[in-house]
């Protein structure tokens, strides 16, 4: 494990890394999420086989420092995911975002575009004020008081259940709810207007399951490669992590094939677990 500080204070960002050639790939987790649990069987995919690997926690998230005093807005999430990069020597590297990750990689990017080479979105937020279903929503409808001593944290990991639960409770209670108000408040430009005035190679991955992708053509017109992850929702890297990596990869989507998938057993395993957890963003 590596560390570096991401505050004045001393706070610090940590990740796990696996040695490799080419560009870095770098991984990024949502809300109430780790690096490593989504991503580390997408890493060690053959496909991805000789590629030298991040996995970030982000403040407040996994291993990674917690410190009180901190913000957690988009763009001091997105200023600690720099630090680890200028840290581990990962300039150029390919960013692969899910959920308020992605949101954090496009910031980044954004603000500092040295440092990105290429985008790799999984459903990541592009726009404040999602949907009242969504989780980051659902976790700033509390004020910080009540989430954080007042049962609210208690009450979402009973509500989510199941996977996003296992790694949200290993999330520190303030850097969750402030984390989650400022995905909701967004960003100025929106991340959405930053999205498209990149100049670098992006793509975004909705999943089937998950419906039809609210301003694709606009994203398409501005360059941004949309693919639908087939047979997969919001967890997609669990739903279908074959097409998934084909994605990662670059592979092209005729190339993904008929067994570009699990096998069925394993797909449907993972359909039910992308419904329950379709709120994450």
């Amino acid at each position: 494990m590596r560390e570096t500080e991401f505050t004045s204070g001393g706070a610090r960002i940590r990740w796990t890394e696996a040695r490799g050639d080419g560009a870095p790939l770098v991984y990024v987790h949502g809300l109430g999420a780790a690096s490593a649990v989504h991503h580390a069987h997408i890493a060690a995919h053959p496909a991805l086989g000789g590629r030298r690997s991040l996995f970030v926690d982000l403040p407040g998230h996994g291993t990674s420092d917690r410190p009180a005093d901190f913000g957690y807005t988009l763009e001091e999430h997105a200023d600690a995911l720099g630090a680890v990069l200028d840290a581990a020597g990962a300039g150029g590297a390919e960013l692969v975002a899910h959920s308020m990750g992605g949101a954090v990689a496009v910031v980044l990017a954004h603000r500092r575009p040295g440092l990105v080479s290429r985008l790799v979105l999984a459903e990541a937020n592009l726009d404040p004020n999602p949907p009242a279903a969504a989780g980051s929503s659902g976790i700033a409808r509390y004020s910080e008081e009540t989430f954080v001593r007042g049962g609210g944290f208690e009450e979402t990991l009973g509500r989510v259940g199941g996977a996003w639960a296992a790694t949200m409770r290993l999330t520190d209670p303030t850097a969750l709810h402030r984390s989650a108000t400022w995905l909701v408040r967004g960003t100025r430009p929106t991340m959405r207007a930053m999205l498209t005035g990149l100049r670098i190679p992006r793509m975004y991955l909705q999943g089937e399951l998950s419906g039809e992708l609210a301003g694709r053509e606009g994203l398409e017109e501005a360059g941004v490669v949309v693919r639908t992850v087939p047979e997969a929702g919001h967890m997609m890297m669990f739903d279908n992590p074959d097409a998934f990596v084909a994605a990662v990869a670059g592979v092209p989507e005729t190339g993904w094939g008929e067994g570009g998938g699990r096998p069925e057993a394993g797909r449907e395993e993972g359909a039910g677990r992308s419904q329950m957890l379709a709120g994450g963003r």
